[in-house]
């Protein structure tokens, strides 16, 4: 019959057990094997933290500065591929036929921008995001007044397009639908007369807020250069699990030197 300890009994100490060798040896490869992991992962968001530190600095140096002339952009562009967030001066005539629509949100309101090619004083081709548009005036016909005819100058913003998806959760384009998701060239593009679309530039504009838009939109400015930047939380964050794992590890090793050996 067991003993049952009344009010102010001392339980005995419970004696430590004593990890078999397999055991114990296997617990210590799991925890320098996670503490490896988990430091790299930290090392990884410090080096991506001092990437998006030298973006953010150069996205911040090329939006305040004065708009450049397209021609300038353009060679910019030849040169190096990337004209992101570089402003730009560019002129001609919107065609309000071919314009697209690509999902956008702006205040937490779901809607469209509306990508119109724009008729260069040259001939040639360029695609500006004339700004967002509420979800119910995606159709021309519900803001007449917004299509701009004739010829307009004004100062945009100079974006890279999309050679892929931004992730596989991004629907694919719906040219058919006049429906996109994300900025891809040759899916905004499809349809365009030949002449246009040979004669095409390889970015983008985004429309800054005083360009001509008439009444009922889309209303322009619409650039996005808040980038976010939570590196230095992740990389805390998979240092102290790091740390926390080499508690553990200590820990363990203790418990197993202060366990008596069997027999």
């Amino acid at each position: 019959m067991s003993r049952v300890e009344g009010p102010g009994t001392v339980a005995p100490p419970r004696e430590i057990r004593r990890l078999g060798r397999g055991s114990f040896a296997a617990g210590v490869v799991l925890c320098l094997l996670g503490i490896a992991v988990l430091v790299g992962l930290g090392t990884w968001q410090m080096e991506r933290l001092g990437w998006k530190n030298g973006l953010i600095a150069t996205i911040e140096a090329r939006v305040h500065a004065p708009p450049r002339p397209l021609e300038e952009v353009e060679a910019e562009f030849a040169r190096g591929g990337d004209v992101d967030y570089v402003p730009v001066l560019v002129s001609g005539r919107f065609l309000h036929a071919d314009e697209r629509h690509v999902l956008s949100t702006s205040g937490g309101a779901a809607g469209w921008n509306v990508f119109t090619p724009l008729r260069l004083d040259d001939g040639r081709t360029l695609f500006v995001n004339r700004g967002f548009v509420a979800y119910d005036r995606k159709s021309a016909e519900t803001r007449s007044g917004g299509q701009v005819e004739g010829a307009v100058a004004f100062a945009g913003i100079a974006r890279n397009a999309l050679a892929e998806k931004p992730s596989s959760f991004v629907p694919d384009n719906d040219p058919v639908k006049n429906a996109f998701f994300w900025k891809h060239l040759p899916d905004l593009a499809r349809g365009l007369p030949e002449a246009d679309m040979a004669g095409l530039l390889p970015f983008i504009v985004d429309a800054g807020p005083d360009t001509p838009s008439g009444a009922g939109g889309p209303v322009g400015g619409t650039t996005v250069v808040d980038i976010p930047n939570s590196h230095l939380q992740y990389a805390i964050t998979w240092y102290g699990l790091a740390a926390v794992l080499s508690v553990m590890l200590v820990l363990l090793v203790l418990r197993q030197r202060r366990a008596p050996r069997d027999g």
